[in-house]
């Protein structure tokens, strides 16, 4: 376990003040509460809820010229008649009650890396499940390589900020299936994905060898925390903000997740590695902060399976590790649900996913996430 700083106890100090950084979601919205002890969601009935998410949610492969006719026979050309009776019969047969973050990447190369397009508001009402959406503030993400950092300090970027909430979270403020936003996938506050090192970090990492360069970094995330929270607020008052979805096993400084806690709900981070390098790096936060973490996207694969990205063989997600995730997930007292970094289609970049291009379904998994999950379920229904 990583060891508690003393940045710790100024956490701590901080989160005893009333209401911050947690929800004050009136009836009708997913909420943070505390049950028996811990931290869970709360359904817009006051419900527990665990959110057993499944992330990358992407049609396309259906449509590649071998499998063209799976889509225009199987689903007649209708996002609408996919999502309704496939994926939703699939998500909650399987277990899981979120659809984590949709957009599954689709091509990663040496010029560029893209993902797929977010859903509509009718597309995630078709598909008729809570759901956590991804705002594109920032473009930040530790994998883009194509677009140039913003200037988080200019009038422009929050311009940006409000065009992107009234754009999207006008249309979603009143939606009861909406957990609550994302901002960027793995921010590139201080590192660089091996793949995209061109565009560099957002902040020297260097300068916060001194008092001064930490003061500046809390200082800029707290101007981008502080802008896009009052964005959305503009325009939607009431649903949870995850904020950005850090890389738990990249270089993070305290002074960002210091700026980050006034302004978001739950702490997200992405973590691979398994159920102990969960428990050590989930945990650490978990412990440092006192805040709600969602751990918003993970996986262990079965072996054998060639490791490296972008993958180059069909990669299977095992049962086992997923069962041993959420069992870790259950010890942390802060932790409020499990994203699976599926996907649901097994494209040709991601190569991993609970069913094949073809729609055939990877019943070893499935067989083992859905006990898992209902497991999960029935123990989130007894944390009252």
């Amino acid at each position: 376990m990583l060891r508690r700083t003393f940045l710790g106890l100024a956490f701590g100090a901080m989160l005893s003040a009333p209401g911050l950084g947690r929800s004050t979601a009136p009836a009708g919205y997913f909420a943070v509460r505390r049950f028996g002890g811990r931290f869970l969601l709360a359904t817009p009935d006051g419900r527990p809820f665990f959110s057993l998410g499944l992330n990358h949610i992407d049609s396309s492969p259906l449509r590649t010229p071998e499998n063209g006719s799976i889509w225009r026979e199987r689903h007649g050309n209708s996002m609408e008649r996919w999502l309704r009776n496939r994926v939703r019969v699939d998500l909650i047969d399987w277990g899981f009650n979120t659809a984590g973050w949709v957009q599954d990447v689709v091509v990663a190369n040496a010029e560029l890396h893209g993902q797929s397009r977010s859903f509509t508001p009718e597309e995630y009402r078709w598909l008729g499940l809570p759901f956590c959406h991804m705002l594109p503030f920032s473009g930040i993400h530790h994998w883009e390589k194509q677009l140039p950092l913003p200037d988080i300090r200019s009038p422009g970027f929050a311009e940006w900020c409000d065009f992107v909430a009234r754009d999207q979270c006008a249309r979603f403020a009143d939606d009861p299936n909406l957990v609550g936003y994302f901002y960027s996938d793995c921010p590139v506050w201080v590192h660089s994905h091996p793949n995209s090192r061109a565009r560099g970090p957002l902040f020297d990492p260097g300068r916060l060898a001194t008092d001064a360069g930490r003061a500046e970094l809390f200082e800029l995330a707290t101007i981008y925390y502080r802008t896009t929270r009052e964005a959305i607020r503009r325009y939607d008052p009431h649903h949870l903000i995850l904020g950005d979805r850090y890389e738990a096993n990249a270089r993070l400084p305290e002074e960002v997740v210091r700026a980050a806690l006034p302004h978001v709900d739950i702490l997200s981070f992405q973590c691979f590695g398994g159920a102990a390098r969960v428990q050590e790096r989930l945990g650490y936060w978990a412990e440092l902060t006192g805040h709600p973490v969602l751990l918003a996207d993970s996986a262990t694969y079965r072996e054998p399976y060639v490791r490296g990205y972008p993958p180059r063989q069909d990669r299977f997600i095992d049962p086992d590790g997923y069962r041993e995730i959420l069992e870790t997930l259950k010890n942390i007292p802060q932790a409020v649900g499990f994203h699976l970094c599926g996907g649901y289609l097994r494209g040709p970049v991601r190569r991993s996913g609970l069913r094949g291009p073809d729609e055939t379904p990877d019943n070893q998994a499935i067989d083992g996430i859905r006990r898992a999950n209902r497991e999960a379920t029935a123990w989130a229904g007894v944390q009252l």
